[in-house]
């Protein structure tokens, strides 16, 4: 029974995702709570490395959450044989030629998504990683948040008997700029900057659909840009050159039909920011990031349609919660666990640089749909 550190080089941290999720309520939250637990009594210390260009911040991050060591030299920390783990959570267009060097250092890979800015820059980083024999991660936060675990579990008890479509609403409205700071950083808007929600969401969206119903097989899309003009963290503005929405048809294995709207331009009338309902013969569902309701078929009641008269009926009043009958931890936490266990046992991560890559297959898939007007089938798609 003994204790192993590792070294995580965190990339990126000064930005908003890499600060709060990775940072605190990740890694620094396990490392304050005596590591991860193993099954002879040991555990698994962490010992983040801050890694990015702005000398200040870093110091500041890590002087404020007694981190003690930081760099705005990765060639050098990537050189040191006892920092394990790369961890990159930069923006889009940086993260390709990081991670190569990280693997050629011979250093565990976590990233953040989309993994490169695409598939053919994708597909070198999963060369890459296979040759070198490290175990390689991507951030699959979606699939281990409470809403999304309850859904998976109704699926694995057949709730839903034969799952017919899904329909997701997903976003919320990013201010342009001027009259307020907007909560995203401007190089989203940018598509020479790695922008672009198809780019950013669609990569979510793979693997949530593959991992809860089955793998995409088509799709259908239309992307725009609804704000053309913004305004960036100084106050200047700058034209939007990428798509800030995306309203699309993906055709799963299976014959589901999933429908998923994606909006930095859209004001809030949900629950939660993202939802998705599922409609099978048995039974339905809509669950957020939380959350997750439900109604039987033996609950479903029998609405009328009739344009002359007002409803009178509570629809939202007819589904049932699902309890919170376990504990749900942060779900970017409970990724980092896990994959710090596979590293430590040597086994490959089932959230790997390949299912990011499928991710950005998608995303290119959904563009290509968007640009030409048509569907589009993907690898293993029916004729």
């Amino acid at each position: 029974m003994s204790d192993h550190t590792y070294r995580i080089l965190m990339n990126g941290v000064t930005g908003r995702m890499g600060y709060h999720q990775h940072l605190l309520r990740s890694v620094l939250a396990i490392r304050d709570d005596g590591g991860v637990a193993l099954d002879d009594g040991g555990r698994i210390q962490v010992e983040p490395v801050l890694v990015g260009r702005n000398a200040d911040k870093l110091a500041r991050i890590a002087d404020q959450h007694g981190v003690s060591e930081w760099s705005t030299d990765l060639d050098a920390l990537l050189a040191e044989d006892d920092a394990r783990i790369y961890f990159d959570t930069q923006a889009t267009s940086e993260r390709k030629k990081a991670i190569l060097k990280a693997v050629a250092a011979g250093k565990h890979v976590y990233t953040e998504k989309p993994v490169a800015s695409s598939v053919a820059e994708g597909e070198e980083l999963v060369r890459a990683a296979e040759s070198s024999g490290i175990t390689h991660g991507v951030v699959h936060d979606k699939i281990f948040l409470p809403g999304l675990r309850k859904l998976k579990r109704l699926v694995e008890a057949g709730f839903f008997g034969r799952i017919l479509s899904v329909r997701g609403e997903f976003g919320y409205w990013v201010f342009e700029g001027d009259l307020l700071p907007a909560q995203r950083p401007s190089w989203n808007y940018r598509a020479e900057d790695g922008g672009g929600v198809v780019l950013d969401m669609f990569c979510h969206w793979n693997y949530v659909l593959e991992n809860l119903f089955g793998p995409v097989r088509a799709v259908t899309a239309k992307a725009v840009t609804h704000i053309p003009e913004r305004w960036d963290e100084q106050g200047r503005r700058y034209d939007a050159t990428a798509d800030d929405a995306a309203y699309a048809i993906f055709e799963l294995e299976g014959d589901v039909i999933a429908q998923i709207n994606s909006s930095w331009a859209v004001r809030v009338e949900r629950k939660e920011l993202v939802e998705f309902q599922v409609d099978g013969t048995h039974g339905s569902a809509v669950a957020g990031l939380f959350g997750c309701r439900v109604q039987p078929r033996v609950r479903t009641p029998r609405p009328t349609w009739n344009p002359d008269e007002p409803t009178t009926e509570d629809f939202r009043a007819q589904w049932d919660e699902v309890p919170d009958n376990v504990v749900f931890g942060n779900g970017f936490r409970a990724q980092w666990e896990q994959f710090l266990l596979d590293v430590h046992h040597g086994r490959p991560h089932p959230y790997d640089l390949a299912a990011g890559v499928r991710g950005l297959r998608l995303a290119e898939a959904g563009l290509a749909s968007s640009a030409q007007g048509r569907r589009i089938e993907l690898p293993g798609g029916a004729a």
